[in-house]
């Protein structure tokens, strides 16, 4: 776990100059409350004996400028921890997006949105939160420290070593304690949070079609269970850091008795010096200690910010190992030949799993897959992409597993599109290249025009080079689901697997539509590239070459849509 926090904070290519300027401030920051402190306790202990006014006019002055000085060097202290922290997370970001895109996409695609969505955002963002709630921090409390116990060491050697083991209990006992019992609650609070995402998006995303199925009030009771469940792990993290946040003032008490015992001890019990410590010796033994404790303070949190940290930057290199399978862009051809699934089993971990399939995708088919909302579907299509792992069985492109071909070739023979797939704050053009990189003008034009967005495209102010502003809330729902077709057909794909292709279109023009995807003697999709369908609503003037309905356990083949032989596909997740 510690190897994955070592290598997650490399993507915050954190620069050794800011993070130095930020430890300077704290410290300097720091160190004027302890100057200050010793400052005002030699002045309080040298006015009692009442000398001349001028003789106190320099320590009066210095008092002033450090209290000034205190809060000029924590403003700047958060100023340049805030910026450290906020480049790190920018870069981070950023390289995160770079090695996803050039990875295996299956490491995207088959993480559930909830989870992808925590670990790019809320995971980066606690990653961020050690520059500032740990790394700056615990650099600052170990010099400070020092020169706290090296001050009163100067005074009296046996009350910095009374300080000494006080910061410490403080400053590493109490925080590794507290980050002990906060980090197996952190493990699951997590996971919880993850859990809530996906459902909460989930029943957001698809509340109609979840609604129709009777299944909305279940996906909103997990999402429910999920919160209480994230905040029953708090509160068992809270009980952890209890210790913790207790440690402090009972060490500052610690160590202000022992420091006044040594001093009245040293002092001498007639007022005098037998110990040779002067009345504002005294003083500052005794006042020091507290603003020594205002450095360690904030580690207990440190500990819990490096606890959390350590569970995101685990989830984080996950993913990025799970990318970095294969990243050559020089990609190896993957051989021609049919798409085949014998004996196939697909799901999510932890989900059920589909009955067993056995499927034969030549170049050219023609096939729907239809049935029911929540049985399936979707799940068995990202697995004859490669994009989930099958539960058993075996998938083979050409004669060879998928698990076996280079990703990157793989994606480019083998593509899915996902009914809810993403519309970028860019051009139309760049949403298109998405989907092929080389793609001109004309063939961006001709692919729009094929969907049905000509008439929309010429109305454009600047055509392909219009910024869709906020993605898909700059289109209707019509027209982010043609765009996404366009950029399917745009892909160089062999065989195309299409999640509701038509969905949010009108009947009749989805009808008109589905049918010419599923027709060979159209030039929608080139004849010698595959399609799978995945639809709710197969028209009946559509001429497929196999219809899987799934549910019902049962295939149909020829030109229409007509029963055939039984066959077990699937059943209801």
């Amino acid at each position: 776990m510690a190897g994955d926090l070592r290598r997650a904070l490399a993507l915050l290519e954190l620069e050794p100059r800011r993070i130095a300027l930020a430890v300077a401030a704290g410290v300097a920051a720091l160190g004027s409350a302890l100057a200050l402190a010793a400052l005002a306790a030699w002045l309080i202990a040298r006015a009692w004996q009442m000398p001349p006014v001028l003789d106190l006019s320099v320590a009066v002055v210095a008092v002033r400028a450090l209290g000034i000085s205190r809060g000029v060097f924590r403003y700047l202290e958060r100023l340049a921890t805030h910026d450290a922290a906020f480049r790190g997370t920018t870069s981070a970001r950023a390289r995160l997006y770079q090695r996803l895109a050039d990875g295996d996409p299956a490491a995207v695609t088959g993480a559930r949105r909830g989870e992808l969505l925590t670990r790019l955002g809320a995971d980066v963002d606690t990653l961020g939160e050690v520059v500032i709630r740990a790394l700056v921090p615990m650099a600052v409390a170990g010099l400070l420290a020092a020169a706290a116990v090296g001050l009163i060491a100067t005074i009296a050697p046996l009350a910095a070593l009374i300080l000494a083991a006080a910061l410490a209990v403080a400053g590493i006992l109490a925080p590794l304690l507290g980050a002990r019992a906060a980090r197996a609650a952190e493990h699951a609070g997590m996971a919880s949070d993850a859990d809530y995402s996906g459902h909460a998006i989930t029943a957001l995303d698809h509340a109609a079609e979840l609604r129709v199925a009777g299944r909305l009030d279940e996906v909103v009771s997990r999402a429910g269970g999920a919160a209480r469940s994230a905040a029953d792990q708090s509160d068992r993290a809270a009980r952890g850091g209890a210790f913790a946040a207790a440690a402090t003032p009972l060490g500052i008490g610690a160590s202000v008795l022992g420091a006044l015992l040594i001093g009245i001890v040293a002092y001498g019990p007639d007022g005098g010096t037998a110990g040779g410590m002067s009345p504002m010796a005294l003083a500052i033994l005794v006042l020091v200690p507290l603003s020594a404790f205002e450095a360690v303070g904030p580690l207990p949190a440190a500990a819990v910010a490096l606890s959390r940290a350590r569970v995101a930057a685990g989830r984080i290199m996950g993913l990025l190992d799970q990318a970095d399978v294969a990243v050559a862009h020089g990609s190896q051809p993957v051989p021609p030949g049919a798409l085949v699934a014998r004996d196939l089993t697909c799901g999510w971990p932890g989900s059920p799993v589909t009955a067993a399939v056995d499927l034969e995708v030549a170049p050219g088919a023609r096939i729907v897959v239809v049935g029911p909302s929540g049985i399936g579907k979707t799940t068995v299509l990202m697995t004859l992409a490669g994009l989930l792992a099958p539960r058993s069985g075996a998938v083979t492109l050409g004669g060879e597993a998928l698990s076996e071909l280079e990703p990157h070739g793989l994606r480019r023979s083998v593509t899915f599109y996902a009914e809810d797939a993403h519309l970028f704050d860019t051009s139309l053009l760049e949403n298109l290249r998405v989907a092929r990189g080389d793609l001109d003008a004309a063939g961006a034009t001709a692919a729009l025009q094929a969907v049905g967005l000509g008439d929309w495209l010429d109305g454009l102010p600047e055509g392909l080079e219009t910024v869709l502003r906020g993605g898909e809330r700059a289109v209707s729902a019509g027209q982010r689901r043609r765009i996404l077709l366009a950029r399917a057909l745009v892909s160089p794909a062999r065989v195309l697997l299409l999640d509701e292709p038509t969905e949010n279109l009108d009947a009749k023009q989805g009808s008109e539509f589905l049918a010419a995807l599923l027709d060979r003697n159209t030039d929608l999709v080139a004849p010698d590239r595959a399609v799978v369908v995945v639809t709710h609503h197969l028209p009946s003037d559509s001429h497929p070459d196999l219809v899987v309905t799934m549910g019902e356990h049962s295939v149909g083949t020829g030109d229409g849509v007509n029963p055939g032989e039984p066959l077990n596909v699937a059943r209801h997740l």
